[in-house]
C-alpha cells in the first residue's frame, strides 16, 4: 500500500527534576546540600532511510514519544538523560509543522537527520544553589517540558524524469519497455492508481530513474479523476515527458489534450509547468489519420519543444526516445523549456 502523506504527533522527553538532599556522613564533620541535577529529556529525530519506501507505518502509528530524563539523586548524582527516538522515513520526505505550515526540512539523501522536537532541560538540584552566605539551600528546579509538535510528512519520489499525460496515454506501457518496472497495464483509464518508479539502464552503464504517474484529466486541480495529488512526486524531476495519445481510439483531439495537461500542471505549480519537457506522440501503430500526428508535431514545435513519435507495442521510436531522455537528464544536451502559447515559433 503506497502512502505518501501522513500526520504524526511527536513529544520529546521532559527533563528530570532536580533533587533536594543534604549529606550526612559519619566521618564528615559538616554536611551540606547534595541534590543532583535532573537528566535531559530525549530528542525526536527523523532519519532518511533507503530501506523505507512509503509512510504507511505512520498512517496507523501516529504518536511517538521520547524517554524523559531521570530525576537527580542525593550525593550529587545527576539523573540519566532520556533515550532519543529516531523515526525512519523514506528518502525524499518533506517535513512540515502541521499547525503553522512551516517547512521544517527536506530529507533528500539517505542518512539525513532532522531534529523535530528537542528534549527538555533537567532541573538543577539544591547543591547548585549553595553559596558562601547561603549554605543550606532548599531551592531546586523541576525539569523543563520537552517540545511537542504535530507534523505533516509528505513523500516526494526521487526521479530524474516524470511521465505525465491523460489516462491510457501509454505511460505504464512505455516505462515497462524502457525499464525493468512491471506496472499494471490494461485498456481502461486510471489503470495506474499510484506512482511507480523504473530504472532505465544505458549501454555505457549509466542509468536514470523514471516516475510513472496516474493520469490527469481536465479539472484535475479541482479534484476530478484522481486529482493532482500525485504531481508532487515530479517536482524534483529534471525533465517532464508528456505523452499524448494520437490514435483515433481516444476520441479526443491530441492538440487539445496537450494544452489541457499544460493547464493542469500550471494549476498545481507554475514552476512545474516551466520544467524542461519533451512531447511524445504515442500509439503510432493504431493511427489511421496521419494528420492528427502532423497537427500535434506542428503545435509542439511552435512551442519550441521536441516531439517524438513512438509505438510501445512495435518498439518504433523507443530507443531514440530513451537516449533523448538520457541526454537531457544526464546533462549532455540543452533542455527544452515550454514556451507560452503566443510565442513566436
Amino acid at each position: 500500500m503506497f502512502i505518501d502523506e501522513a500526520r504524526i504527533q511527536v513529544k520529546a522527553g521532559d527533563g528530570g527534576n532536580g533533587c533536594l538532599a543534604f549529606r550526612r556522613e559519619k566521618f564528615v564533620p559538616k554536611g551540606g546540600p547534595s541534590g543532583g541535577d535532573g537528566g535531559r529529556g530525549g530528542d525526536v529525530f527523523l532519519v532518511a532511510s533507503e530501506h523505507e519506501n512509503t509512510l504507511l507505518r505512520y498512517r496507523f502509528n501516529p504518536e511517538h514519544k521520547a524517554q524523559r530524563g531521570r530525576h537527580g539523586e542525593g550525593s550529587n548524582k545527576t539523573g540519566a538523560d532520556g533515550h532519543p527516538v529516531e523515526l525512519a522515513v523514506p528518502v525524499g520526505t518533506v517535513v512540515y509543522d502541521d499547525n503553522t505550515g512551516e517547512k521544517l526540512g527536506d530529507l533528500a539523501a539517505g542518512g539525513d537527520r532532522l531534529l523535530v522536537a528537542r528534549g527538555g532541560r533537567g532541573g538543577r538540584g539544591n547543591a547548585r544553589f549553595a553559596t558562601a552566605t547561603h549554605q543550606a539551600p532548599t531551592e531546586h528546579e523541576p525539569g523543563r517540558p520537552g517540545k511537542e509538535r504535530r507534523l505533516r510528512l509528505e513523500l516526494k519520489l526521487l526521479a530524474d524524469a516524470g511521465l505525465v499525460g491523460f489516462p491510457n496515454a501509454g505511460k505504464s506501457t512505455l516505462i515497462s519497455r524502457i525499464s525493468a518496472a512491471r506496472p499494471k497495464i490494461a485498456d481502461y483509464p486510471f489503470t495506474t492508481l499510484e506512482p511507480g518508479l523504473g530504472v532505465v539502464q544505458l549501454p555505457d552503464y549509466r542509468s536514470f530513474v523514471v516516475a510513472d504517474l496516474p493520469g490527469l484529466i481536465e479539472g484535475a486541480h479541482e479534484g476530478h479523476g484522481l486529482g493532482i495529488q500525485f504531481l508532487r512526486h515530479i517536482e524534483r524531476t529534471r525533465l517532464l515527458v508528456h505523452l499524448v495519445d494520437v490514435s483515433e481510439s481516444s476520441g479526443r483531439d491530441p492538440v487539445e489534450d496537450f494544452e489541457t495537461i499544460l493547464r493542469e500542471l500550471a494549476s498545481f505549480s507554475e514552476s512545474l509547468a516551466a520544467k524542461p519537457m519533451i512531447v511524445v506522440a504515442t500509439k503510432l501503430d493504431a493511427v489511421q489519420d496521419p494528420a492528427r500526428v502532423a497537427a500535434l508535431r506542428r503545435h509542439v514545435e511552435e512551442r519550441g519543444l521536441p516531439c517524438f513519435e513512438i509505438s510501445s507495442v512495435t518498439g518504433l521510436g523507443i530507443e531514440a526516445l530513451k537516449f533523448a531522455m538520457a541526454e537531457r537528464v544526464l546533462g549532455t544536451a540543452p533542455p527544452a523549456t515550454v514556451l507560452p502559447a503566443d510565442a513566436d515559433a
